[in-house]
């Protein structure tokens, strides 16, 4: 649902505005001696605090690495050996310039095709959504020397997710929603499909999909390349929502957005098969009704003859593995995964985006998936008769899947143990399921990411910890032995060492029944326990990101130790209900109480950390944006004896009004759920505010749109509360676009905060 602000191309953060804090602009003079004083214009106005961008690296193979490097007026592909750091220029500026150009092309993105003899470049993208998915693209031919355009005759900007078939001689691609392939020497492309549409979507996604089921490039070719499979979207039962721009132009104007809010109509979905030099499509009969079933994944069954599809019903309670038959369109049921709950799909993660879902053992006998069908986040390996197997036992979640090594049989994770659910680690565990797992990050606390080489020969270890900017390294697997710094933002690292500020003290808060959360707690300068300070808690408190992790926060901490330099505690705790590596029954028991239960276990810690000492419990203040927006609004208005002051950012204050996917996941559906949906809607309890309220959002948000914060306003004056708000026009949920709107929000936030609860002890 509601999360963080969005950048154009990825998602920030949830622990804070990192993207902001890593721009890749010039790095710090270390010998100046910084003032400790935080500003909102050293924070949000300067490069003060931009560290070193991280490089944008792709694996070669398991021992090299290739990236976009600047040459001259352009780029250069060159490649390291991840051992030795030696270094070759594979592609030169002047091969990447077009016939008749006098400058490279700007390169966005790059892929090769399977020998490397070839390389399809990604430029001049627009932005579809949340990424730049929309673009030109180019194939260059290293061994013919060739700089080619592909869809000829086509618009500007309207290829999307270019891909070579399995030999390298022609390239896939979604044109204007429909599908094409064209030979990579030249020749005429081949249209697949011609009933593309506004409303009938081949080979791409509609808005939820993309932003609920991350599903953005809708085709896959087959094996041995003699045939494609694709996703069709129809979404003409899918009501648009009209968002209104009234400062672009004289008159204002709407921009349709189909856009299925909960417990209305969805997009009907199918999967069919066609051959790959054309003709009719072949499509999979997968039984329900594809209004009402989500194809949550698919791809090919480790085959060209068979298709291996995930489907989700509506209440996403059950997953039903199909097994599809290319030549007929005949399914097979193989498997079917059942939680009271919900289901979550998880993807492999990459430095770019995220993998496949499913991996096939070599023998392609069986396929390793993630799920909690034993209460934890687990490696299962499912057999083509649907027998299972536990890949990975024991009490701990495996968060993400980083790379599997099918020849030395091990696949690493990141993950961390329960109790300690505020840092992450690698660990590795045997695929035949032998054996205990294995740490293969040091000793010691932080956060801790890695971009796998095909081999798990080396990895590139992102490591980062609160207050301490990340130091990006090359190491070798599995002794983790540093072979290469990559990035060490020293100058930035040593700059906020010198400044002394305040890093967030973790704390465990006993809630009652058992329960016990994860808190942290920034406290001022000088600190001093006999004397009583504000409190401010940053909330998120829904189930698609956490606020507590021992990480670098970017520009947004930055904004939290300038709120404790002037005085305050800045406070964040994460319940039950979010998803930390606790367990499937800590992450799903917010399951149709989205409302009540954040708000209790929220409350009843911020009472706890009300009785420590230094605490004043009669000036406490709650802030958050996106759901953290939201549950600023129920914290607000349902438990008012608690917090004097919030700032609600992007909320959603009617769940109503927020998509099928994403609020019929938690909440249930409107017809036979609609308990579910008062408890999680704030808007019905805006009499319960006695505090000071302000609420802020952009009036162009696409994903939780103004129309929730304008009925909100409604109920507000209604009821005769009080409040403050502020909207920025055509602003998108990120509140980024235009100059100076980022400094703006932070400096209203900051005002309004220093205005209703003032800082400093008392």
């Amino acid at each position: 649902m509601t999360r963080l602000p969005l950048l154009p191309i990825r998602r920030l953060a949830l622990a804070g505005l990192a993207a902001l804090a890593l721009g890749g602009l010039p790095t710090l003079d270390a010998q100046t001696a910084p003032d400790p004083r935080l500003t909102l214009q050293r924070i949000f106005g300067s490069a003060e605090f931009r560290g070193q961008r991280p490089p944008a690296l792709r694996w070669w193979d398991d021992s090299t690495y290739t990236v976009l490097e600047p040459a001259g007026r352009g780029v250069e592909l060159a490649a390291y050996h991840a051992g030795t750091g030696a270094r070759r220029v594979l592609v030169s500026a002047a091969q990447l310039t077009p016939a008749g150009a006098t400058e490279p092309l700007p390169i966005e993105d790059y892929s090769w095709s399977a020998d490397h003899r070839r390389l399809l470049l990604f430029t001049n993208s627009a932005r579809v959504w949340r990424a730049n998915t929309r673009g030109d693209f180019w194939v260059l031919d290293l061994a013919a020397g060739t700089l080619r355009q592909l869809g000829a005759g086509a618009p500007p900007q309207v290829l999307q997710f270019a891909k070579f078939s399995p030999d390298g001689d022609r390239v896939a691609y979604v044109r204007e929603n429909d599908l094409y392939v064209e030979p990579v020497a030249g020749g005429p492309a081949i249209r697949l499909t011609s009933d593309g549409s506004r409303t009938l979507l081949n080979g791409t996604f509609d808005w939820v999909h993309e932003e609920e089921l991350f599903l953005r490039d809708g085709f896959r070719w087959s094996p041995d390349g003699t045939r494609i499979a694709y996703w069709q979207v129809d979404v003409s039962g899918v009501r648009d929502f009209l968002l209104i721009n009234d400062t672009d132009s004289l008159y204002s104007f709407t921009i349709p957005v189909q856009y299925p809010k909960a417990g209305t109509t969805n997009a009907a979905t199918r999967i069919g098969v066609v051959d790959a030099a054309g003709g009719p499509t072949t499509w999979l009969q997968v039984p329900g009704d594809p209004r009402n079933n989500y194809l949550a994944r698919m791809d090919w069954a480790a085959s060209t003859s068979e298709l291996l599809v995930q489907q989700l019903d509506r209440r996403q309670q059950r997953r039903t593995f199909w097994v599809g038959t290319a030549a007929t369109g005949a399914v097979r049921e193989l498997f079917v995964e059942r939680d009271s709950a919900w289901i979550d799909i998880w993807d492999d993660h990459q430095a770019w985006g995220p993998g496949p879902s499913v991996h096939w053992f070599p023998d392609g006998k069986a396929f390793l998936v993630l799920s909690e069908m034993d209460g934890w986040r687990h490696i299962w390996a499912i057999a083509r008769d649907g027998a299972r197997r536990l890949v990975t036992p024991g009490a701990y979640d495996v968060m993400k899947v980083l790379r599997i090594d099918m020849r030395r049989g091990w696949v690493y994770f990141q993950t961390a143990l329960p109790e300690d659910a505020i840092h992450r680690q690698l660990w590795r565990a045997r695929l035949d399921g032998r054996g205990a797992p294995e740490r293969v990050t040091p000793a010691g606390g932080g956060w801790h990411d890695y971009d796998i080489s095909p081999g798990a020969t080396y990895a590139v270890h992102t490591a980062s910890s609160a207050g301490v900017p990340p130091v990006v390294e090359l190491v070798s697997l599995p002794d983790h032995r540093v072979r290469r710094t990559l990035v060490d933002n020293a100058a930035l690292r040593d700059r906020l060492a010198a400044m002394r500020l305040p890093r967030p003290e973790f704390i465990r808060i006993p809630v009652g029944d058992g329960i016990v959360l994860d808190g942290s707690l920034l406290k001022p300068p000088g600190f001093d326990p006999a004397k009583r300070y504000p409190v401010l808690f940053y909330v998120y408190g829904e189930p698609w990101g956490t606020t507590v992790t021992d990480q670098y926060g970017g520009a947004q901490a930055l904004w939290h130790a300038m709120l404790a330099q002037q005085g305050y505690i800045v406070a964040s705790v994460d319940q039950r209900g979010t998803p930390v590596p606790r367990g499937r029954a800590w992450r799903k028991a917010v399951r149709g109480q989205l409302g009540g239960l954040r708000v209790r276990e929220q409350a009843e810690a911020a009472r706890v950390i009300g009785r420590m000492p230094g605490v004043d419990s009669t000036r406490m203040g709650v802030w958050g944006w996106s759901g953290g927006g939201s549950s600023t609004l129920l914290l607000m208005f349902r438990a008012p004896e608690v917090y004097k002051v919030g700032m609600s950012v992007a909320p959603v204050p009617d769940v109503h009004l927020y998509d099928t996917i994403y609020q019929e996941r938690y909440v249930g559906l409107p017809d036979t759920d609609e308990p579910a949906y008062r408890d999680a809607s704030a808007i019905n309890f805006v009499e319960g505010l006695r505090g000071d309220l302000l609420v802020v959002h952009g009036t162009g948000d696409d994903n939780v749109h103004y129309q929730g914060t304008e009925r909100l306003i409604n109920a507000l004056v209604a009821a005769g509360k009080p409040f403050q708000m502020m909207a920025y026009p055509n602003r998108t949920h990120g509140i980024y676009e235009g100059p100076g709107t980022t400094l703006h929000l932070y400096s209203l936030l900051t005002r309004y905060l220093q205005e209703h609860l003032p800082a400093g002890p008392r």
